[in-house]
């Protein structure tokens, strides 16, 4: 019956405009398996269909000290399989590592030195079936006579994020975007993400989720490291209210996915559901060890934390129909969309009647993440 009437509400409720951001939690992260297990494996960037994965590698099949891999699987619900390292002109005697694939699946950004310092490269290929063509360096616009490296591009690809120690920063790593008018025209003079994201510190390693507004990254090695971290390496996130505003004060991702060894390469599906990310917390000493992990990113659902999702969190959403009130605004994607509207209704409905435990006494196993 509530079910019916939560239908009807998605049916007869009308929207207006707002913004706002919203709470979510991670879940436990597990070690990626089957094919994607090696101890060496790092960086993940995954296809919008979450069929490919790309990620780095330094196994004894490379071609070279860090080469680009790729695994496949039939469905999201397979297992990945068997991954291949990209032999040439991807691969090759140098290093060639962080890539990043593009929402089409058709432009492989990576990093290389192939052609001396750090620099980021592109290579495209006509469909899914064809192979990958010859690499070109994105140009003196883009790259510096520094380290250039970590591209992430955005779901239009209009935007393109990266890290970077060229002069012009707020510490020796800062994150950068250069952007596009079309996907034709030439890529423009990269922008410093300025002092509220970059810090006298480094950042590094970006990852723009699929809507634009929410971007993370890991802060460098150090010491020192930004404060309110958690170990050698952090995983956080920056948020904006829609792309035309600006970024916010970046916050830390909490213990469970950071930990007290390297966490890094932060990586998100399209549909913000899985959290993607590199973590040497299985050695004894630093990258001795590292795999990558996966994380889900679950909405908060359970609106007045009673334990359980019904009627009454239905009525929260429906009292604040239309405000940007972040607490409600929990769809499309885990962290909403500005507006408390139909989106929101259609998670909640996802989840009625599901358990969950209280969200303001957080265990080990998930955290809540409230702006």
């Amino acid at each position: 019956m509530k079910k019916t009437i939560t239908i009807t509400l998605v049916l007869i409720l009308s929207m207006s405009i707002g913004q706002a951001k919203a709470d979510f939690v991670f879940g436990t992260p597990t070690k990626l398996e089957s094919g994607v297990k090696s101890p060496t494996d790092s960086g993940t960037s995954i296809t919008t269909d979450g069929l490919e994965l790309f990620f780095e590698g330094r196994r004894s099949d490379g071609h070279g000290p860090a080469d680009i891999y790729v695994s496949t699987r039939a469905s999201v619900s397979d297992p990945w399989g068997e991954a291949v390292v990209l032999g040439p002109p991807i691969s090759g005697p140098d290093w060639n590592t962080s890539p990043y694939i593009s929402p089409d699946g058709l432009e492989l950004y990576f990093t290389s030195t192939r052609s001396g310092p750090w620099d980021i490269w592109v290579s495209t290929r006509a469909s899914r079936d064809e192979s990958w063509e010859e690499p070109v360096n994105l140009g003196p616009t883009v790259n510096s006579s520094a380290q250039d490296y970590a591209p992430s591009i955005s779901d239009d690809g209009l935007s393109l994020y990266f890290s970077s120690d060229r002069s012009g920063g707020f510490g020796k790593y800062d994150l950068w975007v250069t952007t596009r008018v079309t996907k034709d025209a030439p890529w423009e003079e990269p922008m410093n993400l300025g002092a509220t994201v970059n810090s006298s510190l480094d950042e590094a390693m970006p990852d723009i989720s699929a809507d634009g507004r929410v971007l993370f990254f890991c802060d460098f090695m150090g010491p020192p490291q930004r404060e309110g971290g958690y170990g050698g390496q952090d995983l956080w996130m920056t948020t904006r209210v829609s792309t035309s505003e600006s970024w916010q004060e970046p916050i830390n991702l909490g213990p469970v996915v950071n930990s007290s060894a390297f966490d890094f390469s932060p990586n998100i599906s399209t549909d913000g559901s899985i959290f993607y990310f590199t973590s040497d917390r299985g050695g004894v000493n630093p990258f001795e060890v590292v795999n990558i992990y996966q994380a889900p990113i679950i909405p908060i659902v359970d609106l007045n934390s009673d334990g359980i999702v019904d009627s009454a969190d239905l009525c929260i959403i429906v009292d604040h129909w239309g405000t940007n009130d972040s607490l409600c605004d929990i769809g499309p994607m885990p962290w909403g969309d500005g507006i408390v509207d139909v989106q929101d209704l259609i998670v909640l409905a996802e989840h009625l009647f599901e358990e969950f435990p209280p969200i303001d006494e957080p265990t080990e196993e998930i955290t809540a993440l409230t702006h």
